[in-house]
């Protein structure tokens, strides 16, 4: 397929897929002791960082663009608290099983980009007030998910380097 053949779509998922894979590989290979180690004063630990990407996926994905609500099920008897925004990103799930909600999110996600028309307009509310941005599309929730997956595989990558000294972690 040349250049030119490639859909916006197609370079949308591409770079979405690139984030979420250079999360899953900045965290790859360290024990739960570390997934669970807040190394900023702010108090997020890693594994608490990846379900906080796990429900923004959810959240954009299926609230915000499909105006439905997301079914999140845990086999493991812990209830999520309610979403505090001013609350640190903790989570007391085995961090297998929020590595496996992330994924499962992912995908969930890239189906809503590929059945929703990318300036169809949203079906649900955000309940943001950003009034220099207008929230108005698929598209732009495509690229807000870019943004903000970035900006925290940044976050894992410094909290990895203090963690372990390893750095260059993912797909770039």
């Amino acid at each position: 397929m040349g250049e030119s053949m490639i859909s916006e779509r197609d370079r949308l998922q591409y770079f979405l897929d690139q984030q979420r894979a250079a999360v899953l590989a900045i965290i790859e290979g360290l024990d739960e002791s570390q997934l669970r180690r807040p190394v900023f004063p702010s108090g997020w630990t890693p594994i608490g960082l990846v379900l906080h990407l796990a429900g923004a996926e959810a959240a954009w994905f299926q609230r915000v663009a499909l105006g439905t609500e997301p079914q999140v099920t845990w086999d493991d008897g812990i209830d999520d608290p309610p979403y505090d925004p001013a609350a640190p990103f903790t989570t007391e799930h085995s961090s297998a099983a929020v590595i496996d909600h992330y994924r499962r999110q992912c995908i969930i996600s890239n189906q809503v980009l590929h059945s929703v028309e990318l300036d169809a307009a949203l079906l649900g509310e955000h309940g943001l007030d950003w009034p220099d941005e207008p929230i108005t599309d698929l598209r732009w929730v495509a690229l807000h998910m870019i943004e903000e997956t970035a900006r925290h595989a940044g976050h894992l990558d410094a909290a990895r380097e203090l963690l372990d000294g390893v750095t260059g972690r993912g797909p770039r």
